[in-house]
Order: C-alpha cells, then structure tokens, then sequence
C-alpha cells in the first residue's frame, strides 16, 4: 500500500484546506504493522475520486488512527484502454484487477466465452464489495484515486459480440490478443483502444473468426502466457 484511501464521507474539515480522518480498519493495521507508524509521521493519502495530498498522524494506539491531511495533488492520468476480459477463474480475477488498475484501466468488462465456467459469473469475487476490494487494493499500490467501473455480461458470446462490443469500441481501436496472429502487439499508445483478452486455454476457432469482423487480432510472441500475465504485458506496451 503505497497509498491510504479516503473515502469522502470519512472527512471532517478542521480548517481551510485541511481534513481529519479516523482509521480503523486494515488501513490501520498497516499504518502500525507494515509502515511501522508513530505519531508524528506523516503518509501519502488520497480521497476516491478526488486528490492526493499528505497526512500527519496526530493520533495512534491499537484501537484507531487520527490523521490531519491537506490535499492538492492530482491523480495521475488514466490509461485510455478498456480492458475486455473472457471472465477468468476468480484468483485470476483478482490478480488482473488490481494490477490493471494499478497500470491505470479505468473501464473492465467481463464477459461469457465458451472456454469460461458458468459457475464463474455466481462466485463471491463478482459481488460489489469484492470488486471494490480489489479496485481499491491497486489504487493503493499506484497513488490513484479514480475508482474505475466494472460491467459484467454474462450473455452468449456472439450476442456479446454483435450488441455490446460495437458500443464499447465506438471512437477506439479495437484490439483482440490472439497468440499467432500475424500483428505483434504495438509498443507505444496507439490512442483510446479496447482490448479484448480471451480466457485460460483461447477462444474457439468461431469465437476468433467472430472477433475478426470487429478487431484486430495481435500477438504478443511465441510464449503462452497466464491471463494475469498477458494482460500485464499487453497494457504496459499500450501505455504512452
């Protein structure tokens, strides 16, 4: 946690500029656990949906933790891709959710896939306080405090395909990684783009030639990658 998230409501103004917040929770734990916190101390923070800023510790014991903050710094730019993700197992869920939002996606979309579970779309992980979780988790880890949007379809594929993904390419470069694709994966931003990931294992063959009349397909070489791990690379070679 490079970072310690406030929540707007869990700020009292003290003076012009400057809040008071309380921590009881994990926040805590690891003001006193990991960073090792005395009074005094001060540590980055930052409010969801708002600014950064820095906080002193005027109060610390085992119960709770009573910061003074001023704000005044923005978030750093968000990475104009949205992330198009065949809905993976949850632990991998978890895993692309924070390190993409740790790289800046502010827009995911998990969708049905032949290759993808049924029972995946009724796990704990897609329940919204999960989700924020793990949202949470990667802004911590990159100073940021834009919370991005997840939507979930859990429609036939080629549904998805024909209804959905139009509107979600709309004024963007449509981009589907497909390992064997005769494009490599472009190394610096190409603008807004979608990027559509497929799940453990690919897309089917009449998955792929379905992509095909919407996207581009692109590869990122001759080694096949966990999702975690492909979509890590895929949005840091699309990063300006």
């Amino acid at each position: 946690m490079n970072l310690i998230l406030l929540r707007p409501d869990e700020l009292a103004p003290v003076a012009a500029g400057s809040y008071r917040a309380v921590l009881a929770d994990r926040r805590l734990a690891h003001l006193r656990e990991v960073l090792r916190a005395s009074v005094g101390d001060t540590v980055g923070v930052g409010v969801e949906g708002g600014e950064l800023g820095r906080a002193t510790i005027v109060a610390l014991d085992e119960h709770a933790a009573t910061l003074e903050l001023t704000l005044g710094e923005p978030p750093p730019p968000a990475l104009d891709v949205t992330l198009a993700l065949a809905l993976p197992r949850p632990p991998t869920l978890r895993k692309v959710l924070q390190q993409a939002t740790a790289l800046g996606v502010k827009r995911f979309v998990l969708f049905r896939a032949e290759r993808v579970e049924k029972s995946y779309f009724s796990s704990h992980g897609l329940h919204a306080h999960a989700l924020a979780e793990d949202l949470r988790l990667g802004l911590e880890q990159a100073r940021d405090t834009i919370v991005p949007a997840v939507e979930i379809h859990p429609e036939h594929f080629g549904r998805f395909v024909r209804e959905r993904l139009p509107a979600l390419s709309e004024g963007r470069t449509p981009l589907v990684a497909h390992p064997g694709a005769t494009t490599p994966c472009p190394r610096a931003s190409i603008g807004p783009a979608t990027l559509i990931v497929g799940p453990e294992g690919g897309f089917i063959p009449a998955e792929v030639a379905l992509l095909m009349q919407v996207a581009r397909a692109i590869d990122l070489g001759p080694r096949i990658l966990r999702v975690e791990t492909a979509v890590v690379a895929l949005l840091a070679r699309l990063a300006p």
